[in-house]
């Protein structure tokens, strides 16, 4: 039987990217129907507001325009992390910081890994990209006459989560006909082989598909319901499972930093991301190692509020993912098929890159589930896996003993075999390209070379010759120069902005 009709499951940014990305791809099939349903009763938890350079490729795919998504999204460039405090503050003092930022750490293809760990003790690893001063700076990363999704330096976005899920949706329905019906889902049907067959409304309504996109968020009401696919949970790995919310209005006068801030503290960390009118922040940590009372408090601190006076919400994590991304006639995206603190802004670029491939892989038959799950399911754990690395490797390396929390991620938290095996190798010599086989792995050499040396890892260093060290200083130097040049030609990131919503608005007149 050819599968004709779709039903997406939830709204907000998993459900519209899952639309845009099914629209672009079958399209051009007459008999594809696609039906987003989202109810009036579950609001978006909208608090990943933070995306990867990926993004820009889909958005662009899209045909969505740039200066849009900016001026209707209250959007903000993003070159990279600033990490504070991940090391002990008696040892490295109190603000301590390194950047995970987007530029590569092979300049022009060269690495100069063994000349920074030659030179660790006066030279900075971020420095072999060229975004961090400019980042320190408040530097837009595109010009006023950069094309759309193009720039000086790799970006990536900070996005209010529920305006940009506005703009997707509106994109999906205007560009590929993607229907949007609101209606509260309580239940589904299945078919004898345990396939779902149709959706039951809280009007008592039954609507009948051929397939299911769930991305009901963490109710998996589909996936983790009708379908009961099991959740591999990963607490034991990250230990930190609760979340304080808060956005924070800011003033137009306020600098907007291009980059996320990521604060640890003594039972997790704190994320800090700006758009144009307010930040959205958040205190992440674990239960088991500080009281919700200090938690709060702490939060306040920070954001210098009143603790009496301060009321965040709270979201329980549990960390993990579904065993199946694809059950039956069935997937599951966004917080329906896992969730995993939003450290590196993995939320929206795994609900990205699964929906693209899911969308490549669209079974058009019936016949083809069995043929294309196989494969789809072993990508996606991989990524999943791969990705509970790179966020557990910030904390298991981190030299911090101030809190129990702390001593337990260096210590008793088991990572993977894959992990464990690259950071025994890692001692031995630094990260290459060829130690990331695979074209699935989402974080390589580049990344991790970020976070290993900006939290001082410590790789054996290697003899260098005379040419080696000259070549490398030569390549730093060039870095060092077209850094400085960013800083001193590239417009301010509030300049630029404020410049283009101005204009905006004055066309829209």
């Amino acid at each position: 039987m050819k599968i004709k009709r779709i039903a997406i499951v939830g709204g907000g940014t998993a459900g519209w990217l899952a639309a845009n990305h099914l629209g672009l791809e079958l399209g051009l099939d007459p008999d594809i129907d696609i039906t987003l349903i989202e109810s009036e009763d579950v609001p978006i938890i909208g608090v990943g507001e933070g995306t990867v350079p990926l993004i820009r490729e889909s958005l662009e795919k899209f045909g969505i325009d740039e200066v849009e998504l900016i001026a209707d999204c209250d959007t903000t460039f993003k070159h990279g992390i600033k990490f504070v405090d991940w090391l002990d503050p008696h040892k490295h003092g109190q603000g301590n910081s390194y950047y995970h930022p987007f530029s590569p750490a092979f300049p022009n293809g060269f690495d100069v890994t063994p000349f920074m760990l030659a030179n660790r003790e006066r030279l900075k690893f971020s420095d072999v990209g060229p975004g961090v001063a400019p980042c320190e700076a408040q530097r837009c990363p595109k010009k006023i006459s950069s094309p759309p999704y193009k720039g000086e330096l790799a970006y990536a976005y900070h996005v209010n989560a529920l305006k940009f899920a506005q703009l997707l949706a509106k994109n999906a329905k205007e560009k590929f006909a993607v229907r949007h019906l609101l209606a509260t889902i309580v239940g589904a049907t299945q078919q004898a082989n345990g396939a779902i067959a149709g959706l039951v409304l809280k009007s008592g309504e039954t609507i009948e598909f051929d397939f299911f996109v769930d991305c009901s968020g963490f109710a998996s009401v589909l996936a983790g319901g009708a379908l009961e696919v099991p959740f591999i949970d990963k607490s034991h790995q990250l230990l930190t499972n609760t979340a304080l919310v808060q956005q924070v209005p800011t003033q137009e006068s306020d600098e907007i930093p291009p980059f996320t801030k990521a604060t640890a503290h003594g039972a997790g960390w704190i994320w800090d991301i700006p758009v144009t009118n307010r930040r959205g922040t958040g205190f992440v940590y674990s239960n088991h190692h500080m009281s919700d009372q200090l938690a709060a408090d702490t939060f306040a601190s920070y954001l210098g509020i009143s603790s009496s006076a301060f009321a965040p919400r709270k979201i329980p994590m549990t960390i993990g993912y579904r065993k199946d991304f694809w059950a039956k006639n069935c997937v599951s995206l966004g917080l329906a098929q896992g969730f995993v603190e939003p450290l590196e802004a993995t939320s929206i670029f795994l609900t990205d890159i699964s929906a693209a491939l899911f969308a490549a892989n669209f079974p058009r038959f019936t016949d083809d589930i069995d043929v294309l799950k196989g494969h789809c399911n072993e990508v996606v754990a991989y990524w999943w896996e791969r990705t509970i690395d790179f966020i557990q490797l910030h904390y298991h390396i981190s030299d911090r003993t101030d809190s129990q929390f702390w001593l337990d991620n260096a210590n008793s938290t088991p990572v993977s075999d894959t992990l464990a095996n690259r950071l025994a190798r890692w001692k031995l010599s630094s990260p290459k390209r060829s130690d990331f086989f695979s074209s699935f792995d989402l974080f390589d050499a580049t990344s991790y070379s970020y976070i290993l040396y900006g939290m001082k890892y410590n790789t054996r260093a290697v003899l260098l010759s005379r040419e080696q060290a000259q070549e490398s200083a030569e390549q730093l130097g060039m870095v060092k120069q077209r850094s400085d040049q960013l800083v001193a030609e590239m417009p301010g990131h509030r300049e630029w902005l404020t410049k283009l919503n101005a204009a905006m608005k004055q066309m829209r007149r």
